[in-house]
């Protein structure tokens, strides 16, 4: 059976996506909004370019060192951020991106060709298999994440973290740490974007790219991993399947974004959502 490069694209940008959901969930999930993770994004997938195509380095290694890179950064980015709260963390945030996009673009245009974008990466893009493979990792990794001490550390430190602090619990080393997995995932995405699209340029991480991180998750459900998932599902598969309406599709796509948003100001998924009782009838409800 021969798939189209249509469905593939599109099921390829829908795995990007979601990993881009889950790189900014973890700040979140620990009350930390960032509007940096396309700059992130970009660290990884020039590292990740730059090792295979000046250094021969293999792709599994390059995407791993690129993640890693990424996830350095936004450790470092991460210990004067925990100083800011709110829209001043955003800000910051937005400005650490508006840097990274600035320095491929100016600093190492011999190695990345600056504005004109960084081509020739390879010959044959990556197979789709390479992009869900991650998707499926991470989705385990959350799960169990979601399930463990670690997991209920940082739903505790979202809600309140001075009486998380009290408790025991090491709000600053969590939130730290939190930056650099959602810095991790977001190069290891921008690694998998570069290979698979054979092209780059520093246009492609700028703040609309992070904005639309943010609104996966807002939208999705900011207090569990799958909001994330269902976000980013919804906005790539959305427009798709409205392109019937043509010129009008992209005011749908804003009214039904408002209309969720309206309804649903906690997102679609939420935490009593996933609770098993959630779904059983009250004793009540259950008597005849």
């Amino acid at each position: 059976m021969i798939v189209s490069s249509y469905y593939l694209d599109l099921f390829s940008a829908l795995g990007l996506n979601i990993l881009l959901a889950l790189s900014v969930y973890c700040p979140m999930a620990t009350g930390q909004l960032s509007l940096g993770n396309a700059g992130f994004m970009a660290i990884g997938a020039y590292v990740s370019a730059i090792l295979v195509v000046h250094l021969h380095v293999p792709l599994f290694v390059a995407l791993i060192a690129g993640g890693v890179m990424a996830g350095i950064v936004g450790i470092l980015v991460g210990f004067p951020a925990l100083r800011l709260r709110g829209v001043f963390l955003a800000m910051a945030t937005l400005g650490f991106g508006e840097i990274v996009r600035n320095f491929f673009m100016n600093f190492l245009e011999p190695l990345t060709g600056g504005a004109y974008g960084f081509r020739g990466i390879g010959d044959i893009p990556i197979s789709i298999t390479w992009i869900w493979s991650w998707v499926i990792f991470f989705l385990i990794f959350f799960f169990f994440l979601s399930r463990s001490r670690l997991g209920l550390a940082m739903i505790a430190t979202h809600d309140d973290d001075t009486v998380s602090e009290l408790i025991g619990i090491n709000i600053v080393r969590l939130k730290i740490g939190a930056f650099g997995l959602g810095a991790f995932i977001a190069g290891v995405a921008g690694g998998l974007y570069a290979h698979y699209y054979l092209y780059i340029e520093p246009e492609f991480f700028n703040l609309w790219k992070s904005i639309y991180m943010v609104l996966f998750v807002i939208m999705g459900g900011m207090l569990t991993f799958w909001g994330g998932v269902l976000g980013a599902s919804i906005f790539t598969l959305l427009p798709e399947l409205t392109r019937v309406l043509q010129d009008w599709r992209g005011a749908f796509f804003g009214v039904v974004i408002i209309g969720l948003m309206i309804a649903r100001p906690s997102g679609l998924i939420t935490r009593e959502i996933l609770r098993l009782d959630f779904w059983l009838p009250s004793p009540k409800e259950s008597k005849p």
